[in-house]
C-alpha cells in the first residue's frame, strides 16, 4: 500500500510495498520511486468525477494492479496486487485458444483434399506461417532421391528432389523411419546442409525435425527453421510442432494411400471396362454401354470382340449380363472375360465354350450366374454369315434393310446356375445394310416414360430399331442409348450394353481414312 497526498509525495509506505518498491519512503515523489505506468496521469473514466483509475503494469519480472482509493481530504491511496500468475494463465489460456484454432484449420485445411502434392503444399505453408521462418517437408526416397518442399514464410512452396544422405542432419533419418524426433538443442544448425536451406533464407539459428506420421508407414519428416536472430525453439513449441506433424502426416498418409488405391483401381478397371469396337475383316462392330449408377464405370454387363487369328475365319462376339449390379458384377464379369479369352481355341464351338464355362463358375465360390449370348461373324462377298447362340439371354434381334425387324431363333439355359448347360444355335446371314443387335434387359426393362414406372419393353425397343434400317453400326447404337436415356430420364436403371453388328453397304463411305471412333476399316 502507498499513500499520496495531492502533489504525489509518499505520505506512507507500507512493509510489503518496500519490498516491491525498496527506494519508496515517506517523502519521496511518487514519480522518482515507481514505475512510469503508475505515476503517469490516468484517463477519466466516463461518469466517474475523480482521475483515478485502476492500472497495471510490470514491475521486475512481477506484474501489478494498482487499484486507487481517494480519502475526503484529497490524498489517494494506491492498493498494490500481483496479477503475474492470473496474466500468465490469461496468456497461457488465450495461447492455446489460438493453438486450438490454428490446429482446427490445420486439420481442415489437410483433410479437404486427397492431393498429396496439395496436402505437402498446405503443410509447408501452415508451419512457415505459425510455427518457424521456413518449412521444409521431406518425403519418402524414390530410388536415391528424396522429394522435398520447402517454403519460406509468406512466400509459395517449392518441390525439388535431391539425392541426399539423411544422416548428414541428426535427426533426420530417424525422422524419417517415424522414430521419436531428437530435441532441437542436439542439432548444431550451423551443420545443416545446403539443400534443406530455402535460397534466401540466410543463416540458420534453430532447427527442428520431427516425423510426420503415417498409417503404418510415416509419411516423411518435417524441418522447422528459425534465423540466427531469433528466439531459438522452446521444448513447448517442440512439443506443438508435433501435434502439427501429426495432423499433417496423417492427410499425406491418407492421400498417398488413396493415391495408391487409385492408380489400383484405374489399373483394374481398364481391364473391367468394355472396349472400343471398329471394323475388322469387312465386318462392321459398335457397343456401348451404361452402368446402373451414373458415378460408376463398371458393372456387371458386358462385351467383347475377339478377332479371329486366321484370315477368313470368323470372330467371335461375346456379350452378357452378370446377376447383380456394382464392382462385384463387375469383378465376376471380369472372370468370365478372362475364361472366355482362354476358350477362344474352341470359338467355332459355341455350345462348348458355354458347357466348359458353365462348369468352371459352378466350381467357384460365387454363387452368381450370368446370361449370354454368342455370336460368330464371317464376311462372305457381300453378306455377313452368323452363329447365334444365347445362354437364358434375351434373342438377338436382326435388322433387315428394308425395315423389318426379326427375333434369332437361338435359347439356352443360364451359365453358372444349373450342373448341365444346354442350348440351341441359330444361323442367320445379314445382307449388305443388315445388322444383328445384341443387349442386355437393361435396355428392354429401362422404367420410365410418361408415368415413370413403364418398361421400355421388347416392343418399343423393335419399333425404335425399325427407324435404324440401313444405318450404319454405330450409329444404331447411339440411337438406342439416346431413347433409353429419354426414356429413364434421371431415374433408375439396370446396367445397359449393346453391341451391333452389320454388313456395310458397298456405297457406305467412311469418315476420313475410314475412321471414326471405334471403328476403323481392317
Amino acid at each position: 500500500m502507498l499513500v499520496a497526498d495531492r502533489q504525489a509525495v509518499l505520505l506512507a509506505v507500507n512493509e510489503a510495498a518496500s519490498l516491491i518498491l525498496p527506494d519508496a519512503c515517506p517523502g519521496s515523489a511518487l514519480a522518482d520511486v515507481a514505475p512510469a505506468w503508475l505515476t503517469a496521469p490516468p484517463a477519466r473514466r466516463p461518469g466517474v468525477d475523480v482521475e483515478y483509475a485502476t492500472v497495471q503494469g510490470p514491475v521486475a519480472d512481477r506484474t501489478y494492479e494498482a487499484h486507487p482509493t481517494v480519502r475526503d481530504d484529497g490524498t489517494v491511496v494506491w492498493w498494490l496486487v500481483d496479477d503475474t500468475d492470473h496474466r500468465l494463465a490469461r496468456e497461457a489460456l488465450l495461447l492455446e485458444r489460438e493453438r486450438t484454432a490454428f490446429l482446427t484449420d490445420a486439420s481442415n485445411r489437410l483433410l479437404s483434399s486427397l492431393n498429396i502434392e496439395r496436402c505437402t503444399d498446405v503443410t509447408t505453408m501452415m508451419a512457415a506461417e505459425h510455427l518457424a521462418d521456413a518449412a521444409v517437408v521431406i518425403a519418402p526416397a524414390h530410388g536415391r532421391e528424396f522429394p522435398v518442399v520447402s517454403c519460406l514464410r509468406g512466400g509459395t512452396p517449392v518441390a525439388s528432389r535431391v539425392p541426399a544422405d539423411p544422416r548428414d542432419v541428426p535427426g533426420l533419418a530417424e525422422a524419417l523411419q517415424g522414430f521419436p524426433p531428437v530435441p532441437a538443442r542436439w542439432i548444431d544448425p550451423v551443420a545443416a546442409p545446403a539443400w534443406l536451406v530455402p535460397e534466401g533464407f540466410g543463416a540458420v539459428g534453430s532447427i527442428v525435425i520431427t516425423p510426420l506420421p503415417g498409417q503404418g508407414v510415416p509419411a516423411g519428416a518435417l524441418v522447422l527453421l528459425r534465423r540466427e536472430s531469433d528466439t531459438a525453439f522452446t521444448e513447448t513449441e517442440e512439443v506443438f510442432a508435433r501435434l502439427f506433424a501429426a495432423r499433417a502426416g496423417a492427410a499425406m498418409s491418407a492421400a498417398r494411400l488413396y493415391a495408391e488405391q487409385a492408380s489400383i483401381s484405374e489399373t483394374l478397371m481398364r481391364d473391367l471396362l468394355p472396349p472400343s469396337l471398329h471394323q475388322v475383316a469387312g465386318v462392321e462392330y459398335a457397343g456401348g454401354y451404361r452402368p446402373s449408377k451414373d458415378h460408376e464405370r463398371i458393372g456387371g454387363d458386358f462385351y467383347d470382340v475377339h478377332p479371329s487369328a486366321v484370315e477368313g475365319d470368323a470372330s467371335l462376339v461375346v456379350l452378357g449380363d452378370v446377376c447383380g449390379k456394382g464392382l462385384e458384377a463387375a469383378v465376376m464379369a471380369g472372370k468370365i472375360r478372362n475364361t472366355m479369352h482362354a476358350l477362344l481355341p474352341m470359338a467355332g464351338d459355341h455350345h462348348r465354350m458355354l458347357t466348359l464355362l458353365n462348369t468352371s463358375l459352378l466350381n467357384t465360390r460365387n454363387a452368381r450366374f450370368a446370361t449370354m449370348v454368342l455370336a460368330s461373324a464371317r464376311r462372305r462377298g457381300n453378306s455377313v454369315h452368323m452363329r447365334l447362340t444365347s445362354a437364358g439371354h434375351p434373342a438377338p434381334l436382326i435388322v433387315r434393310s428394308g425395315g423389318g425387324v426379326e427375333e434369332a431363333p437361338t435359347r439356352g439355359s443360364l451359365v453358372g446356375a444349373l450342373p448341365h448347360f444346354t442350348a440351341v444355335g441359330a444361323d442367320v446371314t445379314l445382307a449388305p445394310g443388315d445388322a444383328c443387335v445384341l443387349y442386355t434387359d437393361g435396355i428392354s426393362e429401362a422404367r420410365g416414360g410418361p408415368t415413370g414406372g413403364a418398361e421400355f419393353g421388347e416392343e418399343r425397343l423393335r419399333h425404335a430399331l425399325s427407324t435404324c434400317a440401313g444405318m450404319p453400326a454405330e450409329a444404331i447404337v447411339e440411337r438406342v442409348q439416346m431413347l433409353t436415356s429419354q426414356w429413364v430420364a434421371g431415374g433408375q436403371h439396370d446396367d445397359m450394353a449393346i453391341v451391333v453388328i452389320s454388313a456395310p453397304r458397298n456405297e457406305h463411305l467412311s469418315a476420313v481414312d475410314g475412321h471414326t471412333r471405334g471403328r476403323f476399316t481392317a
